[in-house]
């Protein structure tokens, strides 16, 4: 078990988020519970989670919404759904809102730490594998932060890998300056927006090498990474 393993519950029932949340610390994970959507997200922005738990049934925002506004910020974390609604289409509408799996309540405490322990070895081999990229003349090892090319290997900041790791992750497409300061940096602001374009201008540099390679800047929404054949 990972010690620091950090997972969000949002439940708006005090009596199954205690529940869900003891059987989860019994075993050794961390637990952040919101009652809300809006409480959930604040969860997200401002730490490190590896896991969220959805009731559906939620207060203002229903699970799927938040689901959703989730994905935007990362597309790789797993999402849970836990509900009382078991019909097939809603089964449906989770996994379309971006859900990885859907427990029916009332849940076994030992199912769903099954389903979690799956979920998250799966993830982590999912970003083992997916950690080497190929950027034109380079090759990027986001886990031991090496930019290489025929030329040079670099040694980057942890910073620099985030910020092109989440390029790379994307590639040809934008990415919102707000998405890459919640998801890096954990606040979107203005200092840490001016990090942001310095850090832009280190892997222009670092990339400059190979003519091919582009990191546009889309004024006032975000940031494309692309390489012209």
């Amino acid at each position: 078990m990972v010690e620091k393993t950090l997972i969000l519950l949002v439940e708006d029932n005090p009596a199954e988020a205690m529940m869900a949340k003891d059987a989860l610390e019994e075993v050794g994970y961390e637990v952040l519970t919101a009652e809300d959507g809006e409480q959930g997200m604040d969860h997200f922005t401002s730490q490190p989670i590896d896991l969220v738990i959805l009731d559906v049934v939620l207060p203002n925002e229903n699970g799927y919404e938040i689901a959703k506004k989730i994905r935007e910020i990362d597309s790789d974390i797993p999402i849970i759904f836990l509900t009382s609604k078991s019909m097939k289409d809603d089964q449906i509408s989770g996994f379309n809102a971006g859900g990885d799996d859907y427990i029916a309540k009332p849940f076994d405490s030992e199912l769903l730490l099954l389903r979690i322990n799956a979920l998250l070895k799966r993830t982590v081999k999912n970003k083992e594998d997916e950690c080497l990229y190929k950027i034109g003349d380079f090759s990027f090892d986001c886990k031991n932060l090496e930019l290489k090319s025929p030329q040079e290997k670099r040694r980057m900041t942890k910073r620099e890998s985030d910020v092109l790791q989440i390029l790379c992750d994307n590639m040809n497409e934008i990415v919102k300056r707000e998405v890459m300061l919640t998801k890096i940096w954990g606040e979107n602001d203005y200092f840490n927006g001016r990090s942001l374009d310095v850090f832009i201008t280190k892997l222009r540099k670092y990339l400059k090498a190979d003519e091919r390679i582009k990191i546009e800047n889309i004024h006032g929404v975000g940031f494309v990474l692309s390489v012209n054949i």
